[in-house]
């Protein structure tokens, strides 16, 4: 049997970053040993038996697997996603000792407002596929020329094209703070922030660390808000009718999560070096760990493709297995988990950032607005009949219009 080629790692590909601020063009070019490698181990992978009887309760059925491999295999062209991602000007920088890659797309509206996207995990900015052309020229797309932004999508440090990260700490709040310098190192002094899961942390804790430079923080996912004990007589008798019904499905859906569909955070916060050995060595063991969330997090009935093109997950999928960044890209739980003691750990002040909430009712968390407007500046709270937790692949449409209007309505207040 031949040897497998060597895995190429992204950030090995092009030229180191130079301890400066400088900011490098960068082009994603994969060599094709990697492709040639991936469907090597592709034809010759190894799938389990299922117990009869048993479907996506057990995790990812075997069958549908199988199906979706040999599509990898032999439908998906990653040369065509290649050549999409190209589409966007993209470049790397060195902040605070980690490469970071970015795209940064201006809009032809000169007074465009600047907006850092981000994206979380198992995500990538491939999640931002379908809204950064309505975002950056929205008159092209039937909008309104005044909503236009100057987009910049970078990849959290660890994950896909900004390569493992070589040192401990990157948590949500080092990330922000390497999100204000990344926007000032481009020019924008001021500018807005959206993100879901890990993004929405992050872009949180921008608006909160960054006040004076943060317009406003859009989230389509809000850490904290909900409820994660069993609520007592006393709180429920203290909310409306509504909240109180929402209180209690917030509580029944967390505690389910908590029961069965945490299993991959626990790993993450605890072991993330254990299960990067499978994850990197594995494409099908990669395809299965992500492809298991997309399923369980999205507004679909039975399969994740009802919900997000079924190519688009599978570029999602190449951009950690292309970069072997499982791994570090899952070190993000563990640094939140042992943060000890310091900004990570403490517990944050109220943000003052104006934040806008879009509630998509398939999320793995039901947020309560008496709970967010605790922590947060809340000044727009949109709930939508369709979506989930990839609210910009699922529904970018909806998203789009709530990002624009959000940041209208900050624009009319002056």
């Amino acid at each position: 049997m031949a040897p497998r080629p060597a895995r190429t790692n992204i950030p090995a590909m092009t030229t180191p970053p130079p301890p400066t601020d400088g900011i490098r063009p960068f082009r994603l070019a994969i060599p094709q040993s990697d492709l040639d490698d991936l469907h090597d181990r592709l034809d010759r992978a190894r799938l389990p038996e299922q117990p009869p009887g048993t479907g996506w309760d057990h995790g990812v059925p075997v069958d549908y697997l199988r199906d979706l491999v040999r599509h990898w295999r032999h439908g998906y062209d990653w040369r065509a996603a290649e050549a999409r991602l190209n589409e966007w000007p993209q470049f790397t920088t060195t902040i605070d000792g980690a490469n970071v890659h970015f795209a940064h797309i201006r809009s032809p509206e000169p007074d465009a407002t600047p907006l850092i996207i981000t994206h979380g995990w198992p995500g990538s900015i491939v999640e931002f596929r379908d809204v950064v052309g309505p975002l950056t020229d929205p008159a092209a797309h039937g909008g309104d020329p005044a909503d236009a932004f100057h987009v910049v999508v970078p990849s959290i440090p660890g994950f896909g094209l900004s390569g493992p990260t070589t040192d401990r700490g990157w948590e949500a709040g080092r990330v922000a703070d390497a999100w204000a310098e990344l926007m000032r190192r481009l020019g924008y002094e001021r500018f807005g922030a959206q993100g879901g899961d890990w993004g929405a942390a992050i872009s949180r804790e921008l608006g909160r660390a960054h006040p004076d430079r943060v317009i406003g923080v859009h989230l389509n996912l809000l850490p904290g808000a909900q409820q994660t004990a069993e609520p007592t007589d006393a709180e429920l008798a203290a909310l409306g009718p509504e909240e109180r019904a929402r209180t209690l499905t917030s509580w029944r859906r967390w505690e389910a999560w908590q029961r069965e569909g945490a299993g991959y955070a626990i790993l993450n916060s605890t072991r993330p070096q254990t299960l990067a050995y499978a994850l990197t060595d594995s494409p099908v063991g990669q395809l299965a760990w992500i492809v298991e969330k997309f399923r369980e997090w999205t507004d679909s009935e039975e399969l994740p493709e009802e919900a997000v093109d079924r190519d688009l997950l599978l570029t999602d999928v190449m951009l950690y297995w292309l970069t072997g960044t499982a791994g570090s890209a899952a070190r993000i739980y563990y640094e939140r988990a042992h943060a000890g003691s310091g900004r990570a750990a403490a517990p944050a002040e109220p943000s003052t950032a104006p934040t806008a909430l879009a509630v998509f009712p398939a999320e793995i968390q039901v947020p309560l607005r008496h709970k967010a407007e605790r922590t947060e500046n809340l000044v727009r709270w949109t709930e939508f009949d369709r979506g989930g937790h990839f609210a910009a692949m699922e529904e970018p449409d909806l998203l789009v219009g709530d990002v624009r209007a959000f940041f209208r309505q900050l624009r009319a207040k002056g």
